[in-house]
Order: C-alpha cells, then structure tokens, then sequence
C-alpha cells in the first residue's frame, strides 16, 4: 500500500517548479490521496524523498495508524513547528496550494527567506485520473445509492411531502456509508426550475416534475445521481422536455473519449438543447468530477480547455429549467476507457410516471 502513495508522490513532484525544495500539502482530501490518513485537520510536508504527516494528539495514533508518512506532533502553532522543518531541511523554496487559507498564507510568508511558490491544483490534476481501485470504489457507491433510492421509490407519489422523500432517502443511504456526499435534493412542481433547490414541506401533486438528485459513498469515494419523474400524468410539453434532456444527456455520453476537449463533450448537449430552443434553460454545466469530492476535476462545461483521459471519473447532466413551470435533469456517471465509455449509473432513463 506504502508503494501507490509514494508513487501519487512521485507524480506531484513531477508536475511541481524544478526551483521548489518542498511542497507544503493543507487540503484535507489531498492529504488523504497522499498519505491514507482519514482525520479532518493535518497538514503534510512533501520533499522528493520523504513525507512528514503533522498532526495534533487528536490524531496521533490514528495517523500512526493509517498512514504510510513520517508522523510528526505539534503541541502548540503549527506554522513554528513548520518553520523549524523548514530550517532543519535548508529549505529555501516552498511551494504551497493556492487553495489554502489567506490566514495559512500569511503565516507561510511570516517565515523569513522563504521564496513561496503558489501551484494550482497539481494535486487535483493527479487524482482526476483515478486508479482501479478507486474506480471500484466509486462503483460501489453507486450501487449503495442506487440499492438506497430503490428502497424508497414508492414514497415518490401524489400527497407525499418532499421533506419526507428527502429525509428516508438520506436514512436509508445513512445505512450502508458513514456520510452523505450532498443533502439529497427534492424538488416538485416549480420547486423544479430551480437546480439547487434543496426541499421544502411542498406536497406532490398530479402533473408534477419532480427532481431526484442523491449520491452515497464507499470508503471515502462518492456517487452523485438524478433522475426526474412526473406524478400521475404528463402533457405534451412535459413528454418534449423530458425527451429533449434525455436525447441530450445521450448525445454527451456518446462523445467521452479520451482526448477530447471536456468542452466538446458539454458542447454536444448544450447544441441539441439550444437547437430545441431552450438554451436559456441551460445554464450549468453539463457535468464534474467525481471521486473524494463530490464535484472535483475535470469541469465538463464550455469553457473548460481540459483534455479527457482514460481513467477519469465525472457527470453527465443536463437540464432544462422553465421558471413557473418547472424542470427536469438526468444525471449518470460515466468512466472514460481507452477505446469506450462505460455509464456507471444503473436507473432507468425513460420517463417515468410515478
């Protein structure tokens, strides 16, 4: 096991400035992909040969537990047990996340002589390739939620109350992981035209849209889903709409291919929801990265100059949203293979009346 981590090591300091001695980790996910270690604060001190883990008591002996990296305490600041290493080792070149803190910032330039070096999402970068492993981890959390969303399907009905579907949702997933990658997301009738929408005490009527959108996790990797339905019976407008999102999210899938710009694939469902006549409906990206973030690399939207690779995880969900009418959003996750795309999601994509 100590072999992957110091190997993930190996490709940060590949993709780091030559001029920099160390690479100062805070990112709580990233130290976890670096290290195995699983508490909520640490930060880690990367140099090409070696991997220090600090940590408070809280976490001494879980880190001495779980991670492969050189434990070391601090009592009291974190930044003068830091600036000690940083004499100790003669480092005169730290590179740090452009993601911390500005308050972790200024504690980094407090320390004198110490050129820093600010570095965008190496880290990120690296675990948007995610290994076999951790795709079977994903997988898993898939059939976690999807097993879970089984479990209460027959609560999605004219009368029920979109708190209550949200709520035994969240319980029944609760039961197979330690955590919910998102609150699960209800939302009925013009509830619908509203992509974040979490729920509310609204009752499902006949004739509503009603988005589902929910994920799980397995062992620190999650899963995220939709789908939309129509209680009791749908009209002509609603069937098209439906149809359209569904053609959409077909259109996406059948372009992820290793090498193909992330924009192209967004790209795909955004020109037959525009041709359809509803580009101004459309207004979020067509997907994200999945791993030990719920959203993480790569971006699947129009502006995003990414390249996508084999082994990348990540959404494909479009939608379209009418404001007093309501919405409607399918969501899969797919892997990108050498020569294919494998779609984990499972669910029926036909529309369904409930």
């Amino acid at each position: 096991m100590a072999d992957r981590y110091e190997d993930r090591i190996k490709k940060v300091f590949s993709k780091i400035s030559s001029s920099s001695q160390a690479f100062l980790i805070t990112n709580i996910k990233n130290i976890r992909y670096l290290t195995g270690f699983t508490g909520s604060f640490a930060f880690v001190l990367l140099t090409e040969k070696r991997c220090f883990l600090f940590v408070d008591f809280r976490y001494l002996l879980q880190a001495k537990k779980e991670s492969f990296a050189e434990v070391v305490l601090f009592k009291d600041s974190w930044v003068d047990v830091l600036r000690k290493f940083i004499g100790d080792f003669h480092i005169k070149s730290l590179s740090f996340e452009v993601s911390c803190t500005v308050e972790t910032f200024y504690k980094l330039n407090s320390i004198k002589q110490l050129e820093l070096i600010p570095q965008y999402y190496i880290v990120e970068q690296i675990r948007a390739i995610k290994e076999k492993e951790e795709i079977e981890k994903i997988k898993k959390a898939v059939k976690i939620a999807e097993r879970a969303f089984l479990k209460i399907k027959h609560l999605i009905k004219e009368g029920s109350k979109e708190v209550y579907i949200a709520k035994a949702l969240e319980e029944e997933i609760r039961k197979y992981c330690d955590t919910l990658p998102f609150p699960v997301i209800v939302a009925s009738g013009h509830n619908s035209s509203m992509p974040h929408w979490r729920h509310s005490n609204r009752t499902l009527k006949k004739g509503d849209f009603v988005i589902i959108d929910w994920g799980a996790e397995y062992k620190g990797y999650f899963s995220d889903m939709t789908r939309t339905f129509i209680i009791g019976k749908a009209n002509t407008k609603q069937k098209k709409i439906y149809d359209i999102v569904n053609k959409a999210r077909q259109e996406a899938i059948k372009s992820c291919k290793a090498k193909v710009l992330a924009k192209a694939i967004d790209q795909s469902a955004r020109n037959l929801i525009k041709k359809s006549g509803y580009e101004n409906n459309f207004g979020h990206a067509t997907g994200h990265g999945v791993g030990l973030d719920v959203h993480e690399l790569p971006k699947i939207n129009f502006q995003s100059e990414e390249v996508i690779e084999s082994g990348m995880v990540f959404t494909i969900e479009p939608g379209i949203y009418i404001e007093k009418f309501g919405g409607v959003r399918i969501e899969d996750m797919v892997v990108i293979k050498e020569n294919a795309v494998e779609v984990l999601t499972t669910l029926p994509r036909d529309l369904e009346i409930l």
